[in-house]
C-alpha cells in the first residue's frame, strides 16, 4: 500500500533516526568491526525469518523467485557486507574526518547510477541541495585530515564504500518492484551475513567470548538500526527512488551527533552545529526540488 508522499517522508526520516543509532551501538560494542557487522546482519535475518516462512505471500515469492532475482538479492547482501568491511577498515587507515567526508559522497554515485540505469535525471535545484548537504557533512568531519600513503589507501576504501552502498540501493530499487520487503531483506541480510562470516574466519576473529553488554549492542544494531532503520529504507524503495533514500541518509550524521550528546555525553561544537543545520537545509532543498 502506497503511504503517500508526505507520509513516506515522515517514515523515511524516522528510519534515518533509528539508523543513526548504529554508530552508538557499534562504538559501545567491544568487538572487532567485522564481528559487529556480522551479528548485525545475522540477528536481523533470524528475527525476520518467521515473517518469511509463516506468511503465505512471502513463502510464495521465495518458492517462485527466478534465478536472476535470487542472484541479484544475494549480490545486494554481499554488496552491503562489502560496504561494511570497506567502511570499517578505512577507519583503521585514515582519520575519521577523511572517511566520513568521503562516505557522504554516496548520493552522487546514486544519482549517476540512476541516470545510467534508468535515465533518471536530477535537476539543477536538487543537485544543488545534494551538494549543500554534502558540504554540511564536510563541515562536521573537517579536522586534521590524515596524510600519507596508508591514509590515502584508507581514503580510497572510504570512497569505494560510498560507491558500493549506492549500488546496494540501486539493486534494491529494481528488486522491490516485484519482491516483498521481507523476502528481499532476508535474501540480502542473510547472504551478507554469510559473506561476513567467511571474512571473519579469514581474519581469525572470534565469534564468542563477548560481554553481555556487547551482545546487547549487537541486538540493538539488529533490531533498532537495521530492522527499524535500514529495513524501512528497503520497504520505501517501492515508492521512493534510491536517490531520495541515499540523500536522506546524510541525515544520519545529524542523528548520530545528537545521540552522541545525549547518550555518550559528547559535546556538539559550534562547527558541528553549523554542519547539522547545513545538512538539514541541503536535504530540504533536494526534496523540494527533486520532483519539480
Amino acid at each position: 500500500m502506497n503511504p503517500g508522499k508526505f507520509a513516506s517522508y515522515v517514515i523515511l526520516f524516522t528510519a534515518v533516526f533509528f539508523l543513526s543509532t548504529s554508530g552508538i551501538f557499534a562504538k559501545l560494542a567491544q568487538a572487532p568491526a567485522g564481528v559487529i557487522a556480522f551479528y548485525r546482519l545475522l540477528l536481523a535475518t533470524l528475527f525476520l525469518l518467521p515473517l518469511l516462512f509463516f506468511k503465505q505471500e512471502n513463502r510464495r515469492q521465495l518458492i517462485n523467485i527466478s534465478g536472476r532475482k535470487l542472484a541479484a538479492g544475494m549480490v545486494s547482501g554481499m554488496v552491503l557486507a562489502i560496504h561494511y568491511v570497506l567502511w570499517f577498515e578505512s577507519l583503521k587507515l585514515t582519520s575519521v574526518a577523511s572517511s566520513v567526508v568521503l562516505v557522504t559522497l554516496q548520493p552522487l554515485f546514486t544519482i549517476l547510477g540512476s541516470y545510467l540505469l534508468w535515465q533518471e535525471r536530477c535537476n539543477k535545484g536538487a543537485l544543488i541541495g545534494c551538494l549543500v548537504a554534502i558540504a554540511g557533512s564536510v563541515v562536521i568531519g573537517w579536522g586534521d585530515f590524515a596524510i600519507g600513503w596508508e591514509a590515502f589507501l584508507g581514503d580510497l576504501m572510504a570512497l569505494a564504500a560510498a560507491a558500493v552502498i549506492a549500488g546496494y540501493f540501486l539493486i534494491g530499487q529494481e528488486l522491490r518492484r516485484s519482491l516483498g520487503v521481507i523476502t528481499y531483506s532476508v535474501l540480502g541480510y542473510g547472504s551478507g551475513a554469510v559473506f561476513l562470516g567467511v571474512y571473519n574466519l579469514f581474519c581469525g576473529n572470534n565469534f564468542t567470548g563477548y560481554s553481555v553488554n556487547t551482545w546487547l549492542n549487537f541486538l540493538g544494531l539488529a533490531l533498532v538500526s537495521t530492522i527499524l532503520g535500514q529495513l524501512i529504507f528497503n520497504w520505501l524503495l517501492k515508492w521512493l527512488s534510491a536517490t531520495v533514500i541515499s540523500m536522506s541518509i546524510l541525515g544520519e550524521t545529524v542523528g548520530t551527533c545528537l545521540l552522541g550528546y545525549f547518550i555518550l555525553h559528547e559535546l556538539v561544537s559550534g562547527q558541528q552545529l553549523v554542519g547539522i543545520l547545513t545538512i538539514i537545509v541541503g536535504i530540504g532543498i533536494f526534496l523540494y526540488q527533486k520532483d519539480r
